[in-house]
């Protein structure tokens, strides 16, 4: 089978996996391991292809590289997070771009984690199962507030009535914060409680995807009144009065 700048499929086998990487050789790697892993695998060499492809498909997660032929990682991340079809897909994001401005920016953008190459197969195989495993382990209770609330039943966050997009990781992030009202959590026990197996993920994480709930369920994220900071510790859930 030929390499080519759009798209080949591998493998007929659900869940699917969608990967962005004009590498043959690291494509043929992941490849390789996810498929022993039990996924299937959807290959594109170029950016421009994934988000039709995916809307056609509903695959399970997205793995992106950033560099990569026609739109970006970073351009693709974006687009399937304003999907309403897509939104709430996982994504991966593998590349060669490993400063902390790169990982932020990846987050900010929705990434559900950030892994750096050079990596490992059996890690990246890990980091694909620990991800899909919170998309699968429900919440419980659903939450309502004067201004917004979470459905745990259909995951979804609706902030004064209207239905917000919000990923599986954010949506976990708020219920859990706003299920414990007034309790101040430090990052590293909201990342214990929140991404559980998934222990490659940096304190900083926390912040980044705080600062992308303020934005989605706040009236003002600068002056927060319900995710609020605690100084020398982490954050808290303020409870309504």
């Amino acid at each position: 089978m030929g390499w080519s700048h759009g798209c080949y499929k591998l493998a007929q086998v659900k869940p699917t996996i969608v990967l962005l990487e004009d590498e043959p050789d690291i494509a043929n790697l992941v490849t390789h391991h996810l498929e022993h892993a039990g996924f299937a695998v959807h290959t594109c060499s170029a950016g421009d292809s994934v988000v039709s492809w995916a809307r056609a498909n509903s695959p399970a997660l997205f793995i992106l590289d950033v560099m990569v032929p026609g739109l970006s990682g970073f351009d693709v991340c974006r687009r399937v997070r304003e999907d309403r079809t897509l939104a709430k897909v996982p994504i991966i994001f593998l590349t060669a771009k490993a400063g902390e401005s790169d990982r932020v920016r990846g987050l900010e953008l929705g990434a559900d984690d950030y892994i750096s190459k050079p990596f490992s197969p059996r890690e990246l195989v890990a980091r694909v199962r620990a991800v899909l495993r919170r998309f699968e382990q429900p919440v419980s209770a659903n939450i309502t507030t004067p201004d917004f609330s979470l459905d745990s039943d259909a995951v979804t966050l609706t902030v004064r009535g209207k239905v917000v997009d919000v990923t599986a990781t954010e949506f976990r992030l708020l219920h859990f914060l706003a299920s414990h009202p007034g309790k101040a959590f430090t990052r590293d026990q909201v990342l214990d409680a929140v991404w559980r197996d998934l222990a490659f993920v940096t304190p900083r994480s926390v912040d980044v995807y705080i600062r992308r709930l303020r934005e989605k369920v706040e009236n003002d994220p600068e002056d927060p009144r319900y995710l609020k900071t605690v100084r020398g510790v982490g954050y808290k859930f303020e409870a309504a009065p």
